[in-house]
């Protein structure tokens, strides 16, 4: 059962440490290291106390219900059409974004060890096919195959840690905010990067609604990525100054532009490989929450795989195949459905089930107040988004 607990925290951690990592340093970078990582903390620690939200109300639930079911046990039909478009939208928004980044980057690696040219539209498809494959197969064996994963892309890490922290300059970290309008910009990016609400049920249902160990396993794995998030941002903030980030655009470039300034292959590889096992793990994270979640939503689907799977990744496949520059604009739309997510449901179904459940097992402290600042933060985020797209 421990290695289970163990497996469990590294996928809700693999589901975190995903395409957001990557692009934190592109928008915290104007806030200086010291801000970002004050930022950072905070967000963690309201997306962990959400996530001990679910858990409260998961323990008045079925051990495979989802936020499908849950919604509608506590928040009625409306409440349940609210959580089933802001979970479709978020997790397909999140899954095109992966289909599409992933992707790209499979098929520069794919065309290196092949004989022949591969066309993007056969290396996007295939991409998508091997991931839902290992999806269909269960969360047991989306478990094993996550650890190996994971256990990789820390390997990477730690290796791109040991030979970038000589090059780190001071200088850089103790940079302050260029300007207060650098918040609207990074808030939204960095509390996404936070996100991996979704595959609660799904680690709910492994576990067999076990509460302790369930518990064990949401704080471990939204710390790990707090821990990743922080040494990471360390290491590339410190590698390059403000001005030279701000002439970094896009994802590809930023990756490009710290390759060159380390003179090692080795170091060069292992950044390209973590950021292709960074984006496969969360793209493996978000796509279970999603075919688990669709399984639950239709009697018709749960004992056909094959169909779950196919209504998982035909729309964002085809969104990657029609838009394939679509990443970051698929990021930048997943933020407002997480936060009806992450935030608003949470507080809203455990308002309820506390009304219905007066002496309950497990009840987060924190009481209305808690409930409260959790919501302005989220209309926080939701402006933030909505001005940062003018």
């Amino acid at each position: 059962m421990k290695t289970k607990v163990l497996g469990s925290s590294l996928i809700i951690a693999g589901t975190t440490i995903g395409a957001g990592m990557l692009a934190l340093p592109l928008v915290s970078a104007s806030l200086g290291f010291f801000t970002a990582s004050i930022l950072m903390v905070g967000i963690w620690a309201i997306m962990s106390y959400t996530s001990l939200l679910m858990l409260e109300v998961h323990q008045h639930g079925h051990q495979s219900a989802t936020l499908h079911s849950l919604a509608l046990q506590f928040l009625g039909k409306n409440g349940q059409r609210i959580a089933t478009f802001s979970m479709l939208f978020l997790f397909y928004a999140l899954c095109a974004a992966y289909i599409a980044g992933g992707s790209e980057q499979f098929h520069e690696k794919i065309n290196l060890v092949s004989p022949f040219q591969l066309p993007k539209t056969f290396s996007t498809i295939l991409f998508t096919v091997i991931v839902a494959v290992i999806i269909a197969l269960g969360t047991k064996t989306v478990d094993f195959i996550n650890r190996g994963l994971f256990a990789l892309k820390l390997i990477m890490l730690v290796s791109i840690l040991f030979f970038l922290t000589p090059n780190i300059t001071g200088e850089y970290l103790m940079s302050l905010p260029v300007h207060q309008g650098v918040f609207i910009t990074a808030l939204p990016v960095i509390f996404t990067s936070f996100g991996f609400h979704g595959s609660i049920p799904a680690i709910v249902n492994y576990l067999d609604l076990d509460i302790k160990k369930i518990k064990i396993s949401l704080l471990i794995g939204s710390s790990l990525p707090l821990i990743i998030y922080l040494f990471w941002q360390g290491i590339t903030l410190g590698q390059l100054s403000q001005s030279e980030f701000e002439q970094i655009n896009g994802l590809n470039q930023f990756i490009t532009t710290i390759q060159q300034s380390i003179d090692h292959q080795f170091i060069q590889i292992a950044l390209s490989l973590f950021a292709d096992l960074a984006l496969l793990t969360s793209f493996i994270g978000v796509s279970l929450g999603l075919f688990e979640f669709l399984r639950d939503s239709s009697k018709k689907w749960q004992k056909s795989s094959i169909v779950t799977a196919v209504l998982t990744y035909t729309p964002p496949l085809m969104f990657a195949l029609f838009y394939p520059q679509g990443f970051i604009t698929a990021l930048g739309y997943a933020a407002i459905a997480l936060v009806i997510l992450a935030l608003f449901l949470p507080v809203a179904l455990v308002f309820s089930a506390r009304k219905i459940h007066n002496n309950a097992e497990y009840t987060v402290a924190g009481g209305n107040i808690a409930l409260i600042l959790v919501v302005l933060f989220g209309l926080t985020i939701i402006g933030s988004q909505v001005l940062s797209s003018f």
